[in-house]
């Protein structure tokens, strides 16, 4: 009987676990989920006779060692930054991970010994990164084939609450890691425009945005996400002048978390004393300068972010509850560890709503020397979550994990190393399992005047 390993059971982690046990009855797999909150893990099994719920602490070395060991095969839905440990661990028993965080130059240095070893370490394999990069692999070779040329490419993903019910003020909910929403762009973003390199610092992130109009959803708002120009290399498209991958928020998310950073509580380096006994407004008033006069700290934070006090972002702030005299409770030390539980708290999906997922891919493409006009593709993917049930993040950033999974243990990937899901082997077959679920890409194709 083949083990799988499952390290996280978060929020993004049910679908998988649940098609993964699904499959174990059919395929004879047992299926282990070890988090931090065995009984969340425990949750997550439901009972299933072939799994298993442990508790799992990542900084438990010999625990580590001893569930890793005994796996055919780990799914790391772990934070990003234990990516590394989970995945030299993996190599050092010679055992598979499969991962939907980004690839880390960590792991790209593993890349030898994994070879050696027979290893594959698959990461951004969820929806974005996962999704995304398969679907777009698809249509970049589609194109080759016919002896098109791409020159532009952008791409957008984002999970938000459904276009269809009504909105908390911040129009968002956490559906995945929350700490991922907090530190968002904290490294800031590279993408190319037109053949210019544009580089965005972290503190600038969030006041760089420009509007993209999804079929069937709208009008959204985009802002460009991590380093863009290192895929150009990934996705073959070294011919391309604009090359951006971007996230997708309700219009005004930016213009308010941009004035969060702009305070500067998204920072996780500090630890404030007494955190837990102190308010939201006295963490606050931490973060404004000396010279910052006012009579209420509403007055003093408008002056320093230099908005209306009675303008739409304070109102934001204010609801979401920055100004409180309640105290944080907060179990970390630092102003992010405040803000991750307090989003939590304040930005819930509610039992009868429902959540969305939304990817976008826009290609300007060309045929040299052939008798075919130029073309824009438009290619969009929406998701819907069940109320009361599955999230669409789940489901999306879960399946294709699983259906990784079950072409590894069946014999039908064969791929060693530091990989991406970007070759055929991997994308062709969980494309065609999404779409009999019904989770497929729309394409709209506009014919462009003759490029000169």
């Amino acid at each position: 009987m083949k083990q799988v390993l499952v390290l996280g059971a978060g929020q993004s982690a049910p679908y998988l676990i649940a098609t993964l046990l699904e499959m174990a009855d059919t395929h004879d797999w047992f299926v282990t989920v070890g988090d931090l909150d065995q009984d969340l893990a425990s949750q997550r099994v439901n009972g299933h006779s072939r799994g298993n719920a442990v508790r799992f602490d990542v900084n438990d070395s010999h625990l580590r060692d001893r569930l890793i060991s005994q796996a055919n095969l780990v799914v790391n839905m772990l934070s990003p930054r234990f990516q590394d440990l989970i995945a030299w661990d993996c190599v050092q028993h010679g055992k598979h991970m499969l991962s939907v965080s980004y690839r880390s130059q960590g792991l790209r240095d593993l890349e030898m010994d994994a070879q050696r070893e027979g290893v594959l370490l698959l990461s951004e394999l969820g929806l974005d990164p996962g999704i995304d990069h398969m679907s777009a692999m698809q249509i970049i070779r589609r194109i080759k084939n016919k002896g098109g040329r791409i020159t532009g490419f952008a791409s957008y993903g984002s999970g938000i609450p459904s276009h269809e019910q009504e909105h908390n003020p911040l129009r968002y909910v956490v559906t995945w890691n929350p700490r991922n929403v907090v530190m968002s762009a904290e490294a800031g973003a590279q993408y190319m425009e037109g053949g210019q390199i544009k580089i965005v610092p972290y503190h600038h992130v969030f006041h760089h945005t420009w509007t993209v109009n999804v079929e069937g959803v709208g009008p959204l708002e985009a802002y460009p996400n991590r380093d863009s120009l290192r895929y150009m290399k990934t996705f073959g498209l070294d011919d391309v002048h604009t090359m951006i991958r971007g996230t997708l928020r309700y219009p005004g998310w930016s213009e308010t978390w941009a004035r969060i950073v702009q305070l500067g509580l998204p920072n996780e380096g500090l630890s404030i004393p007494d955190l837990a006994n102190r308010s939201y407004r006295e963490v606050v008033e931490m973060f404004l300068p000396m010279n910052v006069s006012g009579p209420k700290i509403e007055t003093r934070v408008a002056r320093f972010l230099g908005i209306s006090p009675t303008g739409g972002i304070m109102d934001k702030l204010r609801w979401l509850g920055l100004f409180s005299e309640e105290k944080t409770n907060c179990k970390g030390e630092s102003s992010a560890a405040m803000l991750i539980e307090l989003l939590q708290r304040k930005l819930p999906l509610g039992k009868d709503e429902r959540d969305m997922v939304v990817l976008v891919h826009e290609m300007d493409v060309e045929y040299p020397g052939k008798d075919r006009p130029d073309e824009k593709i438009t290619s969009t993917f929406v998701v819907q979550g069940e109320p009361g049930g599955f999230t669409a993040m789940s489901k999306t950033v879960g399946l294709p994990a699983a259906l990784a999974a079950e072409l590894l243990l069946t014999d039908k990937l064969h791929l060693k190393g530091a990989q991406l899901p970007t070759h055929p082997s991997i994308y062709e077959p969980i494309l065609e399992s999404l779409r009999e679920r019904g989770m497929e890409f729309t394409e709209r194709v506009e014919v462009l005047e003759k490029s000169k």
